[in-house]
């Protein structure tokens, strides 16, 4: 098994900007392109362990200074792909746009990231994850007990959203070259992966019949005796007859749960149940029933669960834990990530690993 990943020969020049494009930059690292990532002088760290910052090797640029941005232009002159995540038209300003490599570099893949995206009536306005979600109707989905929208604590336009859609346009921008010979630009907008994250929702409310379950009792999380809770995801039948079961409940005899109506009786005989034991008895009596029945682990718990251990879902990284590179391959498996950079930490090299100016 090769130990070089699937994109190995792959370049990509990352300049560095917010978090859906380290992201992305990452991802691509993980699966084995070689990603350098500009900073500025002078910029901050998070440290080795930062896994929005590992696998990948940092040149220092001044953005104001020509010849630090002659140094870039080289650099992408020699690459596969650019990421960036700026406010748009900040890059043309610098005079580092897609239009800078069309002669260059035309087989460039110049893939860009932002809230709004680079066209549109909206396109400067700024916004944060919560502002993407809410336009694009993914938080009217996700409501508190008190019924008031509620934000997801994983960032879900950012990575899924933002980042992860930036790398599916890399890649196909990429296959589509192998063909063309031909970069193009790549416009991944916040905005535009958040709705299409909430497509099966919407479906649901296309097809009458249908309810949403993300606030069903039988689609929930509920308190144990110790303060832990369990995450309930019985949906089908057969998984609900087995969650009543193992809490000693018959499903027959409890309300019927295709009326809405009758949810609240449910939550709360589940959660008396549930509040009888604490978290980890309840994930042994589950460990082993198909039910949907889970606990709510924290970071450092779901590191070291059997099933994940396993699978090596988690790997250390300077020491920490952090989520292993994915998807898997079966011939070009990526090596183990590497520790963040420093800044600036290969300035030197990679203009001569790249052939490129000094």
């Amino acid at each position: 098994m090769s130990l070089v990943g699937p994109l190995n020969g792959v370049r990509v020049v990352e300049l560095a900007s917010g978090a859906p494009c380290a992201f992305a930059a990452t991802l691509l690292a993980d699966l084995g392109a070689d990603v350098v990532r500009i900073d500025r002088p002078g910029a901050g760290t998070f440290g080795p362990a930062d896994p929005l910052g590992r696998s990948r090797r940092s040149v220092t640029a001044d953005l104001k200074n020509p010849d630090d941005i002659r140094r870039v232009r080289a650099l992408v002159d020699r690459a596969d792909v650019l990421l960036e995540g700026l406010r748009p038209g900040a890059c043309e300003r610098l005079g580092l746009g897609p239009e800078t490599f069309d002669d260059s570099n035309p087989r460039l893949v110049y893939a860009r990231v932002s809230g709004w995206g680079q066209s549109g009536p909206w396109a400067q306005r700024s916004g944060h994850d919560i502002s993407f979600l809410a336009l694009a109707g993914v938080l009217d989905t996700d409501a508190d007990a008190a019924g008031n929208p509620s934000p997801p604590s994983t960032y879900l336009s950012t990575f899924a959203g933002g980042g992860l859609l930036q790398v599916l346009g890399v890649l196909a921008a990429l296959h589509e070259r192998s063909r063309s010979g031909r970069g193009q630009v790549v416009d991944a907008a916040m905005a535009d992966g958040a709705a299409l994250l909430e497509v099966m929702v919407r479906q649901w409310r296309e097809n009458p019949g249908n309810v949403t379950v993300t606030d069903a009792p039988f689609y929930t999380t509920y308190a144990c005796q110790d303060g832990g809770h369990v995450a309930v995801g019985a949906i089908e039948q057969r998984f609900y007859d087995a969650l009543c079961a193992q809490l000693d409940l018959d499903a027959a005899a409890l309300p019927d749960r295709d009326d809405q109506a009758n949810w609240p009786a449910l939550r709360d005989r589940f959660a008396e149940a549930f509040r009888t034991r604490p978290r980890d008895h309840w994930a042994k009596v589950f460990a082993d029933r198909d039910a949907c029945v889970v606990p709510v682990l924290t970071p450092e718990e779901a590191a070291e669960h059997p099933a994940l251990r396993e699978r090596a879902t988690f790997t250390e990284v300077a020491g920490r834990p952090q989520p292993s590179p994915a998807p898997r391959f079966s011939r070009t498996r990526p090596p183990a990530p590497r520790p963040a950079p420093t800044p600036g930490a290969d300035t030197d090299a990679v203009p001569k690993d790249w052939n490129t100016p000094a």
